[in-house]
């Protein structure tokens, strides 16, 4: 479970271990990491998945520990920057896609000989409904949440064989602090009042209203259980149906 301390993250990894699994949380904020009660099934790494030598060491430790893995979690992520495309810088770009893209592509390389050692187990990489749409000021963001869906189905085709189930979450805005982070950024780029920008945030779904931790983290356990044993390849909107990512203006 990546990023797993805090926000979504700690909610997905809560509901996992309430229903008796052993989860390993990795992410790189030492102070989310205090915050956890670890015990035999709670087990916390201060791991920055962009870092493919801190990756590998991870994945060592649970074999050694575990022997296999049944349930692997890609939900590390950064927004990146809030910015027009010429606006952006090289740096900030690279930055990015190293957590939200390379992370996901380093633990999953290095899990994948764990959850082959598994009857049944499955792959959740948490990309977003920018995936569907794009969305503006975001280039980078937007960039590396496209690619999470088709790394996931690519890897729904090489791992099916092996009864490895892969799926991608694409949530819509998630009450707390990151996006509360991200609606603040925006309207400082726009130089709009921040309420203005949530209505507006709202106003993109059907729904008007923003999802909840506890809804992504019901899906992922409904993936990862025998429940969805057929289902592999997804690319699953949590978003209340988003109609627009570009009516910012």
């Amino acid at each position: 479970m990546t990023a797993g301390a805090s926000g979504i993250g700690r909610v997905i990894a809560d509901q996992l271990y309430d229903q008796g699994a052993t989860v390993y949380i990795c992410d790189i904020s030492p102070d989310a990491l205090g915050a956890v009660s670890e015990d035999e099934r709670m087990r916390c790494h201060q791991v920055d998945v962009s870092d493919v030598v801190q990756v590998a060491k991870l994945l060592e430790t649970i074999e050694k520990e575990q022997g296999r893995l049944d349930i692997l979690i890609n939900n590390a992520g950064i927004a990146g920057p809030t910015a027009g495309v010429e606006d952006v810088s090289v740096e900030d770009w690279r930055a990015t896609l190293a957590v939200d893209l390379d992370g996901v592509f380093y633990v999953t390389k290095y899990a994948t000989p764990l959850l082959k050692k598994s009857t049944s187990s499955a792959i959740v990489n948490m990309s977003s409904n920018a995936a569907f749409s794009g969305c503006p000021l975001r280039s980078p963001y937007s960039a590396a949440k496209w690619a999470i869906v088709g790394l996931t189905k690519t890897w729904a085709m090489e791992l099916g064989g092996d009864q490895i189930r892969v799926n991608a979450l694409c949530p819509g805005s998630v009450e707390g602090a990151r996006i509360d982070r991200v609606m603040a950024n925006d309207a400082k780029e726009r130089g709009v009042d921040q309420a203005e920008i949530r209505r507006i945030y709202e106003s993109q779904s059907s729904l008007k209203r923003f999802v909840e931790a506890k809804d992504i983290a019901s899906m992922v356990l409904f993936l990862v259980s025998d429940s969805g044993r057929y289902i592999s390849g997804q690319a699953i909107g949590i978003d209340g149906h988003t109609e627009s990512l570009a009516s910012l203006s």
